[in-house]
């Protein structure tokens, strides 16, 4: 029992031991455990220590970024605002008083709003702080600040002024507690009409004024086609009104008119260029209206606080007005010539069968002035003074016309018979190869050259014949009507322009009566048959010289009157008197005053602007164009450019023909030669009488070159003989060049040649000329005998006999009592002398002998120009200029 107890003892504290041991292991394990939990412990509280501390920093970074691009972000939206608002606002609208200048905007582009001060944001450039006035609507000014509001005032004036073209912003002033003192600085305006003041109690008929112009600009202006004249600018590139900026500064309580007026003017006059800048003056609620709250600490647009600009300075202000008023009036400036011109894809398009018409400028209210030639009215009268645009309004004019109708449409015909060369562009010159191709006749620098003007009359009268002979045939009276039937026809309406017209009048001689007597005839008798008279004179007394034939001013139912202009217009109607530059009055209904229309006239006559237009055209021009005849009354023709001279040919063996001298170019419009014709009969003979050297050499050069032209070597003689040393040098180069065909005589010698001459008469049956340079310095050797005659008995002998035999004198004399003389005295005949050219020998000289009726030609000369009259063929003496030398 002992041992089973010794040995349950014994187990059971086997047991205990091994329990006591397997609890100290656990013990041991949870104790380390328990170690090993605290120090994690300690670590997590440890990390978590330092979590909030690194969560922190990097927050912190975060809105520190945040921050950072906030900011970048509003300085690039400052840095947008800032450049939307130069591009709105450019120049005068928006830049610093100490940069500032007028800046006007571009043609028909609106001025944009205005700068009064700065929006200040924190971190950024100012942002400039605009108001919409012009075009856009009303500026209400508010608050206790005066000073502050009269900056404002000031500002928006002055940026309007300068960023507007001179006298398109006009101003009317409302100030009656300080009686105008508020735009004080702006009163220079006033001399150009700019600015007007309304006195107290003038409110009312100031609303009235603004509501009646409101009403036109819609009715006339605007007329349904546009809303707003912002709109009409925008299509059609022109403004014809300026704005108007009425500035109310303050003022008794409104009347319930004025109220109505006010709020009408609020409603409806932005959309007319019509706006209010006011000053204790409450504007109604409307979306044109800004409001500006201004007070000691700046101003408030709104909810946008506003630091304001500083007012301009004083002397800036005075100034700018100062020169807008200048500038104002000194005239407007012209119109862009283009604006008279189709598109290029539009250009001669149109028809003139019944008439012409085109424009010439824009009239007051932006519409075109369009001047109409036709059936009604046929032909214009233009008048002004020097400098007031005559010669640009007839290129303008020409080049309206010339864009719209083609050359098979329209042809010109153009003279001015003042000094100068600006209408030689329309022909082909050398700085310019082009030429108008509706040009057909230019003549410049004919003052001295009546002749020609009475020239181109003719050919107009010859064309007139014409085409009534062409409406005869088809039993039509009207070329509208000729042009139906006769389709294939060419029938182009023709404007004959004729500057300083007055030429032709002028004095009582043949020319003049001519002269008048077809202009009367073309104007009467011209319109049914397309052809237009264009006459210009800058001289009162050119207008004067129509006055006494009413029937041929009564024709002129069209006149343009320039600034200044006298008795263009009906004796009542003084309209041109007021005319500002580039100005003209339009009368379509001869001159009275209930048909006038004041039209801007463009700039066309400058070089460039006409030149883009011709080369356009001319590159348009038919195949068979042909450039214009350019007549010069200063530039001496040469021979080898006449076209008679180039058509000259020697003659196939077994054809002759009659051989014909060329003596010098007639004053015409085809540019022909006056010619000699020398057949087999009497008195084929030709004399140049003055003492002019070069001339009568020209006029014997041209001769016997043109002569020899028609004759193959050796089959023509050609006797030269130079009496006077002044000839030598000419009458040497002539023999040169007639080479082997060619003798020389001198005064020694010049009997020999008489002699043989007169006995040899047609033996050889070959032409032979004889060109004697002075023959009447030759008096002592032709007084000789030489053999049974003297010299000038031979002389005699050849002129009266040589002809029917092949042989003709080209004789130069100098002075027709000299050539009298050498032909047998006073007394003797002169029927050999056949044909004469008078150089400086008067009219009064040539007497009946040489010239039919009493008292000789109507000749008075003048340089290098001479008479030419040939008994077999003219009437009256013939205006040629002798060709220039040769070599």
């Amino acid at each position: 029992m002992a041992d089973r107890r010794a040995q349950l003892v014994t187990r059971v504290r086997g047991m205990l031991g091994e329990a006591l041991g397997a609890t100290r292991t656990r013990l041991s394990t949870a104790q380390a455990e328990l170690t090993t939990a605290r120090e994690r412990l300690a670590k997590v509280r440890r990390a978590a220590a330092v979590v909030p501390e690194r969560v922190g920093a990097q927050r912190d970074r975060r809105l520190a970024e945040i921050d950072e691009r906030h900011a970048a972000r509003i300085a690039e939206l400052a840095r947008r605002a800032a450049d939307a608002a130069l591009r709105e606002a450019p120049g005068a609208a928006s830049a610093d008083w100490a940069r500032w200048r007028p800046t006007p905007a571009r043609r028909a582009e609106p001025p944009g709003p205005l700068r009064i001060g700065t929006v200040r944001i924190p971190g950024a450039e100012p942002v400039p702080a605009l108001v919409p006035l012009l075009d856009a609507g009303h500026v209400e000014l508010t608050g206790d600040d005066r000073e502050g509001c009269e900056a404002v005032v000031s500002a928006l004036l002055l940026r309007a002024v300068g960023r507007a073209d001179p006298g398109t912003v006009r101003l009317v002033g409302y100030d009656p507690d300080h009686l105008g003192g508020g735009l004080a600085g702006f009163a220079p305006l006033g001399t150009a009409g700019l600015l007007t003041f309304v006195g107290p109690g003038g409110l009312a008929r100031l609303l009235d004024d603004l509501v009646e112009q409101i009403r036109r600009i819609n009715e006339t202006v605007l007329a349904g086609e546009h809303s707003s004249l912002r709109e009409l600018a925008a299509a059609t590139g022109r403004r014809p009104e300026p704005w108007r900026v009425a500035v109310l500064l303050g003022g008794d309580e409104l009347s319930r008119h004025e109220r109505g007026q006010l709020d009408r003017v609020v409603r409806t006059g932005a959309a007319c260029g019509v706006h209010l800048l006011v000053r204790g003056v409450s504007l109604p609620d409307d979306r044109t209206v800004t409001r500006v709250t201004v007070d000691r600490d700046g101003a408030r647009i709104g909810g946008l606080r506003v630091r304001l600009d500083p007012p301009p300075p004083a002397p800036l202000v005075t100034e700018t007005c100062r020169e807008v008023a200048a500038r104002v009036n000194a005239g407007p400036a012209p119109t862009p010539f283009t604006d008279l011109l189709p598109p290029p894809e539009q250009m001669w398009r149109e028809d003139s069968a019944t008439g012409l018409t085109a424009p010439i400028g824009e009239g007051p209210h932006g519409r075109p002035v369009l001047l109409t030639l036709g059936d009604y009215p046929p032909h214009a009268l233009i008048g002004g003074p020097s400098g007031t645009g005559k010669t640009n309004l007839i290129f303008a004019w020409i080049g309206a016309l010339a864009a719209r109708y083609s050359p098979a449409e329209l042809e010109f015909y153009l003279l001015d018979f003042k000094e100068g060369v600006s209408f030689a562009r329309f022909a082909q010159g050398r700085r310019d190869p082009s030429w108008l191709p509706h040009m057909r006749l230019v003549g410049i620098n004919v003052n001295t050259d009546r002749e020609f003007g009475l020239a181109l009359l003719r050919f107009l009268a010859e064309e007139l014949r014409r085409r009534a002979d062409a409406a005869k045939k088809h039993e039509v009276t009207k070329l509208a009507e000729l042009r139906a039937v006769d389709p294939t026809g060419h029938w182009p309406r023709i404007v004959a322009v004729v500057d300083e017209f007055q030429m032709l009048l002028a004095g009582r001689d043949v020319v003049a009566r001519e002269a008048a007597d077809l202009l009367e005839d073309l104007a009467r008798r011209g319109r049914s048959q397309g052809i237009h008279l264009v006459l210009a004179s800058q001289d009162v007394r050119g207008i004067e010289a129509l006055w006494g034939r009413p029937a041929l001013v009564a024709q002129f139912t069209l006149r343009i009157a320039l600034p200044k202009a006298l008795r263009i217009l009906a004796e009542r109607n003084d309209a041109a008197q007021s005319l500002p530059r580039h100005h003209a009055v339009v009368n379509a209904e001869s001159g009275m005053a209930e048909g006038n229309q004041i039209a801007r006239i463009p700039s066309a006559s400058d070089w460039e602007t006409w030149s883009e237009l011709q080369h356009r055209l001319w590159r348009m021009r038919p195949q068979d164009a042909a450039p214009a005849r350019l007549f010069d009354g200063d530039a001496i023709p040469r021979l080898a450019d006449a076209p008679d001279f180039r058509a000259l040919t020697a003659p196939q063996a077994g054809h002759p023909r009659t051989p014909v001298a060329l003596l010098g170019e007639i004053i015409d419009v085809q540019a022909r030669s006056a010619a000699l014709r020398l057949p087999r009969a009497p008195g084929r003979n030709l004399a140049v009488l003055g003492t002019r050297v070069d001339e009568a050499c020209a006029v014997l050069d041209a001769a016997a070159r043109s002569l020899a032209r028609q004759h193959r070597p050796g089959t023509a003689r050609f006797s030269i003989a130079c009496l006077d040393p002044d000839a030598d040098p000419a009458a040497r180069a002539l023999y040169e060049d007639l080479a082997d065909d060619a003798a020389w005589y001198d005064e020694e010698t010049v009997g020999e040649l008489m002699a043989e001459t007169a006995e040899g008469l047609g033996a050889s049956g070959v032409p032979h000329y004889l060109l004697l340079f002075a023959v009447d310095a030759a008096a002592g050797a032709l007084g000789a005998r030489v053999g049974r005659r003297t010299g000038l008995e031979e002389l005699r002998r050849i002129l009266h006999d040589g002809p029917e035999r092949r042989t003709h004198v080209l004789a130069w004399w100098r002075g027709v009592a000299r050539m009298r003389a050498d032909l047998g005295g006073p007394a003797a005949r002169t029927d050999q002398i056949g044909a004469w050219v008078a150089l400086d020998a008067h009219g009064g000289e040539l007497g009946s002998s040489l010239y039919p009726g009493a008292g000789g030609p109507d000749w008075y000369p003048r340089p290098w120009r001479g008479l030419f009259f040939d008994r077999a063929v003219h009437r009256t003496g013939q205006v040629i200029i002798p060709y220039g030398p040769s070599r």
